[in-house]
């Protein structure tokens, strides 16, 4: 039976942040709310009139239809509901993987129209077998996928560029709470609306929507279809892309999000340039600036982010930061917590220059730093000690019923693809010897390893046996 599209996308949960499955979705704007005109708005806006202002714009935001198909997991029952209890079944229902086909509506905006670029969301096209765009004169077009980031929620694709056009691109840094805004898209699939409203509140993170999140808060209506629409200021300019919303059950409360054009664009100029976002890491962990850890700090601000941890190794602790260093800003960008350096940082490509302004010891300190590949960074970390990256010990000193009293190392944990994981080493296993030399500790362990050259020969303790096992770079 042929599901209507309306029903195939339902709401997830998420803090009670409503989005749209990654590879199903659709959420975006409409709330036909006056719109009031503000001192300063130009002359098209005056008398909260945005007729004129959308007039020019509105054949920039398209309809987006995507078909395609996705694996999921499958019950295998008889006909009447009941599992199978055949021998092989042992009465318990099986699981099985199978593909099924589904339709996806969305939104989409013109950005270049001598090119054919259009932005959109990443949930929208998620998975799409097929991408088909509808301007607003009716003509159908089968789009081209140029590049998709996951992580911020952005895609580029592209149509044949025929008397399209584009929308003019705002500066989202200049936007103040109260602005007036309006949301264009296709909510439930009624076809091209517009609503309106104000911004209720800017870098909104941590809402656990997005990898990258730095949203535009605004209380005019998104709702399901209206995913990879424009939010725009009066002037028209694109402001933002809305994305998502916070209600019951996907029901529309007048919070929405959109994400800024700035942070958008960023990503879709490294989209079109290289098909997908390489982000650097400079190798630090950060949490907010509390009033309580600043006066622990002893500065008087409270904007800010608290490194708690720097990598061995990494660019950062090669550049000289160290714990409870204070971030206030990036490359001259003021910092306001955690998020706004996750942002900063994974906005920008690997290799990039970063400048960072910190407080240590109640005075602000520059550090100028390169982002590395996270990838050469874990080679670059795993080639100084080849045979014990990746894998967590510690120090284990047991009476136990079958080995009597066990003096060595135990494994904690080990990452797949390691050394010790290749040679099965796994969770639980004790190693009482490397190379012949009996060892007691982590100590003993990091010694011997230290002087071994191309293999370890180590005796393990395992389930109350024991095995000698041959580990290689």
């Amino acid at each position: 039976m042929k599901i209507p599209y309306l029903f195939i996308v339902l709401p997830v949960q998420t803090q009670g942040i409503s989005t749209m499955p990654r590879f199903l979705s659709l959420l975006f704007p409409l709330l036909l709310y006056p719109f009031i005109a503000t001192a300063g708005a130009s002359p098209q806006t005056t008398q909260g009139n945005l007729a004129p202002v959308l007039k020019t714009i509105l054949p920039s935001v398209v309809n987006i239809y995507v078909t395609g198909s996705i694996n999921v997991p499958l019950d295998t029952v008889d006909q009447e509901g009941a599992p199978d209890e055949s021998p092989q079944n042992n009465g318990h229902s099986s699981m099985d993987i199978g593909p099924q086909k589904f339709e996806n509506l969305g939104s989409g905006v013109i950005v270049d129209s001598k090119k054919g670029y259009i932005l959109t969301n990443a949930h929208v096209i998620a998975h799409a077998k097929n991408i088909r765009v509808t301007l607003t004169d009716g003509h159908r077009y089968k789009a081209k996928l140029i590049g998709t980031d996951p992580d911020s929620d952005v895609a580029v694709i592209q149509i044949d560029p025929e008397n399209l056009t584009a929308i003019p691109l705002g500066n989202s840094d200049l936007l103040h709470v109260g602005d007036f805004v309006a949301a264009i898209g296709n909510p439930f699939g009624l076809g091209q609306t517009v609503t309106s409203g104000i911004i209720s509140a800017l870098q909104r993170n941590n809402l656990g929507i997005e990898g990258y999140e730095n949203f535009i808060q605004t209380d005019a209506s998104i709702n399901p279809g209206n995913s990879g629409g424009a939010l725009i200021n009066m002037k028209g300019e694109l402001i933002g892309i809305n994305t998502a919303i916070l209600g019951p059950e996907g029901s529309n409360i007048g919070i929405g999000f959109a994400i800024p054009s700035n942070m958008a664009h960023s990503v879709m100029e490294q989209l079109i340039q290289y098909g997908s976002v390489k982000r650097g890491t400079m190798g630090v962990l950060v949490q907010n600036l509390t009033p309580e850890l600043a006066s622990a700090f002893h500065v008087s601000n409270t904007q800010g982010a608290v490194i708690t941890l720097v990598v061995t190794g990494s660019p950062a602790d090669e550049a000289g930061i160290k714990p409870g260093d204070i971030i206030v800003e990036v490359n001259g960008k003021k910092i306001e917590d955690s998020g706004s350096v996750r942002n900063a940082i994974g906005l920008l490509r690997l290799g990039s220059q970063i400048n960072l302004r910190l407080l240590r010891d109640g005075r602000l300190k520059s550090i100028n730093l390169v982002t590395i590949d996270p990838n050469k960074y874990i080679e670059k970390i795993a080639s100084r000690d080849p045979f014990l990256f990746g894998t967590e010990f510690r120090n284990f000193d047991e009476i136990t019923p079958t080995q009597g009293h066990v003096q060595g190392v135990q494994i904690i944990s080990t990452q797949e693809d390691t050394a010790l994981w290749r040679a099965g080493l796994r969770r639980g296993d004790v190693l009482i010897s490397v190379n012949g030399k009996t060892i007691s500790n982590m100590t003993d362990l990091k010694k011997e390893v230290s002087t071994a050259k191309r293999q370890l020969l180590l005796n393990v303790l395992r389930q109350g046996g024991a095995i000698f096992v041959v580990v290689k770079q």
